[in-house]
């Protein structure tokens, strides 16, 4: 039988998983992290893209997280994102116009433009799209 850590994935909105995993991949800020039964404890900032688990007996899950803090002690692993969507509920074409809307605002900056939050949300919106096309191969 394989060893499993409990991890939770939140948002402020909602739990979107509580369970035994096997593993987990998602990307800290220093790059991809994978996340066994026994890692040492960390606390990381991670980026928008995909969290990937493999469940208890080895069923494959993919989250998308828009940024948010990992840490992992001993008996648990916690996701702690800004949002979180299944990626089976992401919507391609309401990432697309997000990606379109972010460009448009970086391309035509207003007066009260923020390029740090146009920023952002192109990042968010090409990591939807890129995990979007990754789920379709």
């Amino acid at each position: 039988m394989a060893m499993t850590v409990h991890l939770d994935v939140v948002s402020a909105e909602e739990e979107i998983f509580s369970g035994l995993v096997e593993t987990l991949q998602v990307t800290g800020s220093e790059g991809e992290l994978g996340i066994y039964p026994g890692h040492a404890p960390l606390i990381t900032p991670i980026k928008p893209g995909m969290v990937r688990l493999v469940k208890q007996h080895g069923e494959e899950e993919v989250i998308y997280v828009a940024g948010g803090v990992l840490e992992v002690q001993p008996g648990s692993v916690t996701v702690l994102a800004d949002s979180a969507v299944r990626a089976e509920d992401l919507d391609a074409q309401a990432a697309e116009e997000a990606k379109q809307r972010a460009e448009e605002h970086i391309a035509n900056p207003g007066a009260d433009f923020n390029y740090a939050e146009a920023a952002i949300e192109l990042a968010e919106a090409i990591a939807q799209l890129r995990l979007i096309q990754k789920l379709r191969k």
